[in-house]
């Protein structure tokens, strides 16, 4: 995961907007939020980068509950257009969403289809590394 963590902070884009990162009191209220634990990567992973910008996607975010990208607010709408909802959004593209699914493991939803899509990628470092970080 280090690794993951280096190469994505690696990636950072000179902004002057600088995000936040959650702490873990932040964390639960959003597990509350949406009623679910978060897996054990989308945690790490909003707990150390969810404050990079890079590329064209943006990921949840955790820290501020007013950006787009707060886990809770994404959730809400991914789930009224239909992502099944023991899915968790990690990232809105132009189609539909990037989800995790409760045991880590990413895949695509499209807008319209009631079922979720085939698990793509093992965990959500691979899917930064592979989708992300190359947007």
């Amino acid at each position: 995961m280090d690794d993951y963590i280096e190469q994505i902070r690696a990636a950072q884009l000179p902004t002057a907007y600088s995000g936040e990162l959650p702490d873990e009191d932040q964390i639960i209220r959003i597990e509350e939020q949406v009623l679910m634990p978060l897996p054990d990567d989308l945690r790490a992973f909003l707990l150390t980068v969810s404050d990079v910008i890079c590329g064209s996607l943006t990921p949840v975010t955790a820290a501020d509950p007013n950006e787009i990208t707060y886990l809770p607010e994404m959730a809400a709408v991914a789930w009224d257009q239909g992502l099944p909802r023991f899915l968790l959004p990690i990232c809105e593209y132009a189609d539909g969403y990037y989800y995790i699914d409760p045991d880590g493991g990413v895949g695509c939803w499209l807008h319209g289809n009631e079922e979720e899509g085939e698990v793509q990628w093992p965990s959500i470092w691979d899917w930064a590394v592979d989708i992300w970080l190359m947007s």
